[in-house]
Formats: C-alpha cells, sequence, structure tokens
C-alpha cells in the first residue's frame, strides 16, 4: 500500500479539544505532520524542534491553529525545562518523534561519535522529556505517550548497529513504561514507520552494510508512505480512541513488519 495517492486525510473536528500536547521534532517531516492534525483537531500544541526557523515557519504559515513553539535541543534539560514551562503544568499527551539515523555502520565500524550522538537524540532525549511529564500525567490522572520508534525496533535490517540499538531501546522503554504506570491511567504506545517521505538524511557510510542491507530493503519495502500517514496512526493513539490500547507496538509500514 504504502503512499496510497487516494488517501486523504481526514481530521476528525474537536478530537483534541481542551488538550494540550507536545510534540517533538514539529518543525518538519511526521512531527510537522503530527502537530498540524493534532492542532486542526483542537488541541493547542506544544511544538518542539532543534531548528527555530523552521519551528517560526510552521507558526507563520498556519496562523489560526494553537501552536507554541520551542526550539531548542530536547536533549538538554534546559530545552525540557522549557517545554515543560510553555506546556503550564498540564500535559494531556506527548508524542516523542524527534529522531536521527545513523550511517548503517555495522557494529565493528561504529564510532563512539556516532554512537552517542544517536543515543542522546533517539532514547535520552525521550526518556528525558517523558521523566518531566510522568509527574503531571500521574497528578492528572491520566495521560497518553507515544514514542516512535522505527522498522529497525523490529528487526536487524533496518539500519545500521547504532540506530536499531536506539530504537530497540525506545520499544523496550515504551513497554516498561506501559506495565510501570498503566494503572495509574496512563498509556504507552509505539508507532513503527516504514518508509517515510521524510527530510532525514540516511547515507550509506558502509560498504558492508550497502552490500548486505541494500538487497534485502529493495526485495521487502513497500512504498513509501507520506508523513500525514504516519500522524494519522500517531493520533490515533495519542487521542481517546485509543482507549484500552496500552503497550503496543503499531507497526504502520505499508505490511513491511509481515514479510
Amino acid at each position: 500500500m504504502g503512499n496510497d495517492a487516494a488517501w486523504q486525510e481526514n481530521a476528525t473536528p474537536g478530537r483534541f479539544s481542551g488538550r494540550t500536547v507536545i510534540v517533538t521534532g514539529a518543525g518538519s517531516g511526521i512531527g510537522q505532520a503530527t502537530a498540524l492534525r493534532i492542532a486542526r483537531e483542537g488541541g493547542r500544541v506544544i511544538a518542539a524542534d532543534i531548528s527555530k526557523q523552521r519551528l517560526d515557519d510552521l507558526v507563520a504559515d498556519n496562523p489560526g491553529l494553537d501552536l507554541v513553539p520551542v526550539a531548542g535541543d530536547i536533549s538538554t534539560e534546559e530545552t525540557v525545562a522549557a517545554v515543560i514551562a510553555a506546556a503550564g503544568g498540564r500535559v494531556d499527551a506527548l508524542a516523542n518523534i524527534a529522531g536521527i539515523m545513523d550511517n548503517f555502520a555495522p557494529i565493528h565500524e561504529v564510532d563512539d561519535e556516532l554512537w552517542d550522538r544517536v543515543f542522546r537524540i533517539n532514547v535520552t532525549a525521550l526518556m528525558r522529556l517523558t521523566r518531566a511529564v510522568v509527574p503531571l500525567m500521574l497528578e492528572a490522572g491520566g495521560g497518553s505517550v507515544v514514542n516512535v520508534a522505527s522498522e529497525a525496533g523490529l528487526r536487524g535490517s533496518a539500519a545500521g548497529a547504532a540506530y536499531t540499538a536506539s530504537k530497540h531501546a525506545v520499544v523496550g522503554l515504551t513497554k516498561n513504561s506501559a506495565v510501570m504506570y498503566g494503572p495509574r491511567g496512563l498509556r504507552f504506545n509505539a508507532v513503527v514507520p516504514g518508509a517515510t517521505i521524510t527530510n532525514i538524511e540516511a547515507n550509506w557510510g558502509s560498504e558492508l552494510a550497502a552490500g548486505r542491507l541494500g538487497p534485502l530493503m529493495q526485495a521487502n519495502i513497500p512504498a513509501p508512505a507520506t508523513a500525514a500517514q504516519l500522524a494519522a496512526s500517531i493520533t490515533f493513539l495519542l487521542s481517546e480512541d485509543g482507549t484500552n490500547v496500552n503497550g503496543a507496538i503499531l507497526a504502520s509500514d505499508g505490511g513491511w513488519s509481515a514479510v
């Protein structure tokens, strides 16, 4: 299925009315599509991104929507604090979408700088922001968190060692949090995108990986989905429509995970 030209986003008016939702990576790609969908459905969106310019453009292009921009590196406690301050003491939902790719390097080719950077953005930043949000949700008696994992969180043939390990960590954090906080009214789920049309860069930095993974990907990956298609999956789980769904790892990948 993948990028289905016949599919059109069909917003549900009022689905997020009165709700404050944090979205990371909101300046582009899946994060931007998710932020816009939530705002179109009545939500107040705390839009976090590393790029102030992208956030300024997002707000300027959508003057009728409730978008609160917070620019900064989400892996730092300073930016986490700024996001929480912008939320004003109430967070109904959190979408951890910001992430970076690796260069497909297998473990013997991984350098420390790449490893640390991938884990800092994909895992540590997600943990720190969630750690700051959970007390607010516990106090309110409810909340929904959606983490964006990856096909690399389900299999070993979708990326390099660093990215694959980081997204397996995201899956583990999601499941552990679902178990820990489910009885307190909090839901934690993950969405697993397959190929998606975004600006995330994926460069083959390894000859070994290109020779081993290239043919596997060519044979198995469905056509890329649009960012709006991923936003549809994410907002379902963020919203009250996701009631009774907790600890799910939802593949939104055009069927790739079934191969």
